[in-house]
């Protein structure tokens, strides 16, 4: 009865009959997971994929039901996501752009700005132009990043608590796309009265459902991998932000539907359960294997990490279930299970 009670608090009430959501990116780490919950708590799920015909093993991994529903669908083709949104009363939008090279183009900025952020941007308002043509969406939750965010001031010095307000300086591919996405987003939803909420991902860890591994989870475990590309993206997030935040694969998604369903609900969240500068993220990653990382971590002495704050979500009445304890424990069991890591 309890959790019942909880589920009910984390949620919302539902109205007679079970809501019906749209998630892009629904073969995703956050988006397949995402997809998974909502149906084990009785929503209707429409989930949109480029190609439908690849998410078929997928498909074996979410809970077997009538209620869900799969639709092809592309960001960059204008109307593409017309059918997927009709008759939802939501939208999860947490497709993105997540790998593409500059390394060998000659006029970088350019490139950039043609061939990653405006196909971003446009991608973005087709979609919310799908959601105004419906005429049932009453709300589109965002999935942002904590690349949007910084843990230090425009003088360089570096904060002791960072929340929603420390936008990044746009020094970065990653950081600059996923910012300019979400700015154009509001200010579309804004000029067409379209209820739009944020939600800020910090470093997602914990089970998957998706055959491949994804790059939060790569990262996550670079320690124990001792993957160079992926270490020094955690050094350098470490560094960036003051301190390593995380939030388990669950709770993203539970936090996903919480703001969709809470009415006073508005802006961006910030979505991390602990944060911790990354001699101690190694640290505990360390004692969980029986083995000293130490040697990964190139940290300055007597380094005192920022606090990462989930302030604002809490304020609004989300209730995190696990801890960083509980992350590393089931990122490490997921990534044995598979063969990603050996312990042996």
């Amino acid at each position: 009865m309890e959790a019942e009670e909880e589920d009910e608090e984390n949620f919302g009430s539902k109205e007679l009959g079970p809501k019906t959501y749209c998630v892009t990116g629904a073969t995703g780490f956050i988006g397949s997971w995402l997809v998974n919950l909502l149906l084990l708590n009785g929503y209707k799920v429409h989930a949109t994929a480029r190609d439908p015909a690849k998410s078929l093993k997928l498909l074996s991994s979410w809970t077997v039901t009538d209620r869900l529903r799969l639709f092809k669908a592309d960001l960059q083709e204008e109307g593409s996501f017309d059918e997927a949104v009709k008759g939802c009363d939501g939208v999860f939008h947490v497709a993105a752009s997540m790998t593409f090279n500059v390394d060998q183009q000659d006029n970088i900025e350019e490139y950039v700005q043609k061939n990653v952020i405006d196909p971003e941007i446009k991608g973005t308002i087709n979609l919310l132009k799908s959601c105004l043509k419906s005429k049932s969406v009453k709300r589109v939750v965002l999935t942002s990043t904590i690349s949007t965010l910084t843990g230090k001031d425009a003088d360089g010095e570096r904060r002791r608590l960072v929340d929603e307000s420390c936008r990044t300086l746009v020094d970065q591919v990653y950081s600059l796309l996923k910012r300019l996405s979400e700015d154009a987003a509001f200010k579309f939803a804004s000029e067409n009265s379209i209820d739009i909420v944020s939600i800020i991902t910090s470093t997602v860890s914990g089970p998957f459902l998706t055959s491949y591994i994804p790059s939060s989870i790569r990262v996550f475990t670079a320690p124990i991998t001792g993957d160079s590309d992926f270490l020094r993206i955690l050094s350098n997030v470490n560094e960036r932000m003051g301190s390593v935040a995380v939030v388990h694969t669950n709770d993203i998604c539970r936090a996903h539907i919480f703001l969709m369903e809470h009415e006073n609900a508005k802006g961006r969240y910030l979505c991390c359960v602990e944060s911790c500068g990354l001699s101690e993220l190694v640290e505990r990653l360390s004692r969980h294997c029986g083995a000293n990382f130490q040697r990964c971590v190139d940290e300055k002495k007597n380094w005192m990490p920022s606090e990462v704050s989930n302030k604002k979500l809490k304020d609004l009445g989300f209730r995190f279930e696990h801890g960083i304890d509980d992350i590393i424990n089931e990122t490490i069991d997921a990534c044995v299970e598979c063969g990603f890591i050996s312990l042996t």
